[in-house]
């Protein structure tokens, strides 16, 4: 792999592959082969590699010096051709920017044609908070099953689901009432092992069943930004169902004995081992069902929690950096929460001042 990595960086930096300029593929290969050792976490990888099979699709054999527009807008055809939306094209579109660029650094193309190109437009989910009545509902239904507190970490801290299964009890200080984020939890896809990287498998079964199976399954990983590792004071009414929430794990160890898998998670499965994300979500959709709430994504939880924080006056950069978020532009999709807690304040004002009217 090393090696392949030298092979790879030599020709990115000659801009040849041989005695023959490089295909986008060569140069894609060259650039993804950089990040990885630059240290790109594994889950960046598996989205580089989705983001290339569709490059090498469509336009991977046109010579790197001949790139055009043209080819660029033909990929965003193919995407949609093969049943993808505007939001693998957004992903795909920055993948091949960033590649693009460091090609453009380099000398090895004119301009970045990505930048010329006209994708298909792409607009983010709205965000769809619950409101604070239905959040109780989800709460209480919630309190009668296990892992309870999962659910106000998510509702009340506004955690994100790889961060909320990622807890480890020596992230909690409860005597002090507070929470440190520290990592996340992720569960990478399995790859086949029984085939050469390109060629198709040969064992005839899922990648998660491959007998070579190589690469996959949880891992653990610190918050990807300085802004995503944070502390946050707890809410006192979490305190105490978090102390519950110990002792009945403490319980299901006793039950469990050797076959406990000790991780230190806060959010476990019945022997210690991570929970799936799936598995997460599935048990969400079931509480909201049971709470008799519309359905929402489990995200919208991270949005239920941004929305309470700002409709009780925390100003919009506190809420925005207790969530965690890097790029204060997030802001802008909660602006008509913004908005009307500044009416409200002003209403509050005149209040103060001039009384009813």
């Amino acid at each position: 792999m090393a090696e392949k990595v030298k092979r790879l960086e030599r020709q990115r930096d000659g801009g040849y592959a041989g005695d023959r300029p490089l295909t986008v593929t060569e140069w894609l290969d060259a650039w993804i082969a950089t990040r990885v050792t630059a240290g790109a976490r594994a889950k960046t990888f598996e989205g580089y590699r989705a983001d290339r099979r569709h490059i090498l699709r469509a336009i991977g054999t046109v010579r790197l010096d001949r790139l055009s527009a043209e080819h660029v807008d033909k990929l965003w055809l193919a995407i949609l051709a093969a049943g993808a939306g505007p939001a693998t094209s957004a992903h795909v579109r920055r993948t091949l920017s960033a590649a693009l660029n460091s090609a453009v650094e380099r000398g090895h193309l004119a301009r970045n044609p990505v930048l010329v190109s006209r994708p298909p437009r792409y607009e983010a989910p709205e965000v769809e908070p619950l409101s604070a009545t239905d959040a109780r509902k989800v709460l209480g239904v919630a309190a009668g099953g296990r892992n309870a507190a999962r659910w106000s970490v998510a509702l009340a801290l506004g955690l994100r689901q790889g961060e909320a299964l990622g807890l480890r009890w020596s992230d909690l200080d409860l005597d002090a009432g507070r929470l440190t984020v520290r990592a996340q939890l992720q569960h990478l896809p399995w790859q086949h092992g029984c085939a050469a990287a390109e060629a198709a498998p040969t064992c005839g079964r899922d990648p998660g069943r491959c007998p070579s199976r190589h690469g996959g399954g949880p891992v653990f990983v610190p918050v990807k930004s300085a802004a995503g590792r944070r502390v946050l004071a707890l809410p006192g009414p979490m305190v105490e169902p978090l102390r519950r929430h110990a002792a009945a794990q403490a319980a299901e160890r006793l039950r469990a004995g050797s076959r406990w898998a000790d991780r230190g998670l806060v959010f476990a499965r019945e022997d210690g081992t991570p929970i799936r994300k799936e598995t997460d979500s599935a048990e969400w959709h079931r509480i909201l069902r049971r709470a008799g709430v519309r359905d929402a994504r489990l995200h919208d939880a991270r949005h239920t929690a941004a929305t309470l924080l700002l409709v009780q006056g925390v100003p919009a950069g506190l809420a925005m950096r207790l969530l965690g978020h890097s790029d204060t532009r997030v802001t802008a999709r909660y602006q008509h929460v913004v908005e009307e807690a500044a009416r409200t304040a002003a209403e509050q004002v005149g209040m103060a001042l001039w009384g009813a009217s």
